[in-house]
């Protein structure tokens, strides 16, 4: 990646990663933090409790998965007390979340397979996280990263669109993303990218009309696809 305050042909300064994190860190403090850092300042940083989060946040908002999430956890916080739950229990605590019911299935399933070939500790090892039921690298990152303190970078769809339309990345599938980011971001970065980004892209980097007027990395953006802003 370049580095530096070379310009583009556009007139902009090349993008500087280091650069672009510090500023990061510095206006993302005023916004909500991304739902499974919310959780962790709550107590519920255990990996089993950041992969139960991360399936419930697929396609619901924060707002609705964080208070779903503790109900569920203060409830049953180990895989074994989620397992004896049966889907019927798990879905009436989770039921704000889009698709309540698969997800209740697919929570109970994987805590039954926690609870049976694990001990009930849900061990930090990327291949049995992807082996669970339903569990894709997005959730096993972010346990990983979150929970175990692995270098790992979720990939959501914020991270994803941010990053594209900085024009660091051109990838068409959020997977194609983290391959790409793996590459370009050092590894002590890894973790920090979901934590900042994603409330950057859900407050200022928005898909509809983003903050562009305002933003403090506008002079390092390519604004790939943006056609309308504010």
């Amino acid at each position: 990646m370049e580095k530096g305050t070379e310009t583009r042909s556009s007139g902009k300064r090349a993008f500087d990663v280091d650069v672009a994190f510090a500023r990061l860190r510095e206006t993302m403090r005023e916004y909500p933090k991304a739902g499974l850092f919310q959780l962790v300042d709550l107590g519920y940083g255990r990996p089993f409790e950041l992969l139960v989060a991360c399936i419930l946040s697929i396609r619901t908002l924060d707002e609705v998965m964080v208070p779903a999430a503790r109900r569920l956890l203060d409830v049953a916080r180990t895989p074994e007390a989620v397992a004896m739950l049966t889907p019927e229990e798990i879905e009436a605590l989770i039921r704000p979340c889009i698709f309540h019911t698969p997800k209740s299935r697919q929570i109970q399933a994987l805590s039954q397979r926690i609870a049976e070939r694990h001990g009930g500790e849900m061990p930090c090892d990327e291949a049995v996280l992807l082996d669970l039921p339903g569990v894709g690298p997005k959730c096993a990152n972010l346990a990983l990263g979150i929970g175990c303190g692995l270098p790992r970078i979720g990939v959501d769809i914020h991270v994803h669109r941010v990053v594209n339309r900085w024009g660091i990345v051109a990838a068409a599938t959020p997977e194609a993303t983290l391959a790409a980011l793996e590459k370009l971001f050092p590894r002590d970065l890894w973790i920090e990218t979901n934590r900042l980004l994603m409330p950057f892209g859900k407050f200022i980097c928005t898909g509809k009309l983003p903050r562009c007027s305002t933003c403090l990395l506008l002079d390092m953006c390519a604004q790939v696809g943006v056609t309308k802003r504010r």
